[in-house]
């Protein structure tokens, strides 16, 4: 008897090609609003990390609405510090650097020379280092700290969007489980919502050990400004993977103006170690056993999204991968091939692990003993 065949809709190929296509034109749409689409998703993601806090006051007796107005607080607060201290490093490092001038110009003779004495013309010598000249650099750290002051409207997008949302995101849950056929799909949201609370959380505490280390060797070492820079590796630990080369090149700059190569040799080496062993090799582990996707993963969606969405991209990677791995794969019960391969080294989903079937033993607990039937009575035989 012949299997019975399945009829397709489209061909495999053209499914394909088209799933192709549709995610080309929907990434190219949002790169092309990402100037109201980035502040949005940011204000979500905040928006979603703050949300237990309503929940916590109100179970402590505070009212809902004035739940809802700490939740704003926190969250508009904490993205107005963030900006402040931004701009204040900023302005802090355009005042240091002119205190450098003549080491600056030292350190740029010595490399003229160097490149003289490879054989380098000094025409190519001079639009070499016309960059790196100390009015160059101070021409960008003022355009810098230009285009943070520039985006204050974006930051208003921000912070009035996460009041919005966080004002309405009590009633978020209630409402969807009110609506038919929309379990799964419910399931899948909490755990974005889960899972990036957890990234979150994960990367504050590995963000401030290495912080911590980094100024405390930048304190010994003599660098200025080592509370400025253990702040920005602080914050450069929310851009996975290449978030480190950011947090790098400043410091190592002013060693080098201030102790010379040994000096800021010494600076890579300590920020490599520490990110060795901190960010390298613990934290991506317990990342990705905490938020199910792989290392592969994870730097992929850094790349993608910093080109869709700019630098916010870098930032909100990870989030943005786990929405768009909960829509389209945690609320379909037949991917779970997707979820295990895009998790990674991290294994199975140990929510979906199976039960223990019912006649095996659990540890540490006795399995009372059942009492076996007594035989059944047979009936007299009676002599005939």
């Amino acid at each position: 008897m012949s299997e019975p065949t399945v009829s397709r809709a489209l061909p495999l190929w053209l499914t394909v090609v088209l799933g192709v296509a549709g995610t080309a034109v929907a990434l190219w749409g949002i790169h092309a609003a990402a100037w109201f689409l980035g502040p949005v998703i940011l204000a979500f993601v905040l928006t979603v990390v703050a949300h237990p806090l309503i929940g916590a006051l109100e179970r402590h007796g505070m009212r809902r609405g004035l739940a809802i107005a700490v939740a704003v607080l926190v969250v508009d607060g904490g993205l107005i510090a963030f900006t402040l201290a931004v701009v204040v490093s900023i302005g802090q490092l355009a005042t240091v650097l002119p205190e450098y001038s003549d080491e600056w110009q030292a350190l740029l003779g010595g490399l003229r020379s160097t490149l003289n004495g490879l054989g380098v013309g000094p025409e190519q010598v001079e639009q070499a280092l016309h960059s790196i000249e100390p009015g160059a650099v101070a021409a960008v750290l003022g355009n810098l700290l230009s285009g943070v002051a520039g985006s204050i409207g974006a930051l208003f997008l921000v912070a009035a969007t996460a009041l919005f949302m966080t004002a309405e995101a009590a009633g978020v849950p209630a409402r969807l489980a009110e609506v038919p056929g929309t379990a799964r799909l419910n399931e899948a949201l909490g755990a974005f919502a889960r899972n990036t609370r957890r990234y979150m959380v994960v990367t504050t505490v590995f963000g401030f050990a290495v912080a911590a280390v980094d100024t405390i060797a930048l304190v010994v070492l003599g660098i200025p400004l080592a509370v400025l820079w253990g702040l920005l590796s602080f914050l450069t630990n929310y851009v996975p993977n290449i978030g480190f080369f950011l947090g790098l090149i400043p410091p190592t700059i002013l060693a080098l103006l201030v102790g010379g190569p040994g000096t800021a040799l010494l600076v890579v080496v300590i920020y490599t170690v520490t990110n060795f062993v901190l960010q390298s090799v613990l934290q991506p582990v317990i990342v990705g056993d905490v938020v199910r996707l792989s290392i592969t993963v994870s730097f992929l969606s850094v790349i993608l999204w910093t080109v869709v969405l700019g630098p916010l991209g870098a930032i909100l990677a990870i989030p943005l991968t786990l929405f768009v791995h909960a829509v389209l794969v945690g609320q379909d019960p037949g991917r779970r091939w997707a979820r295990t391969l895009l998790a990674g080294a991290s294994g199975g989903e140990r929510a979906e692990r199976r039960p223990a079937r019912s006649g095996t033993r659990r540890p540490g607990r006795r399995v009372a003993p059942q009492a076996t039937p007594p035989p059944p009575a047979t009936a007299p035989k009676m002599n005939g």
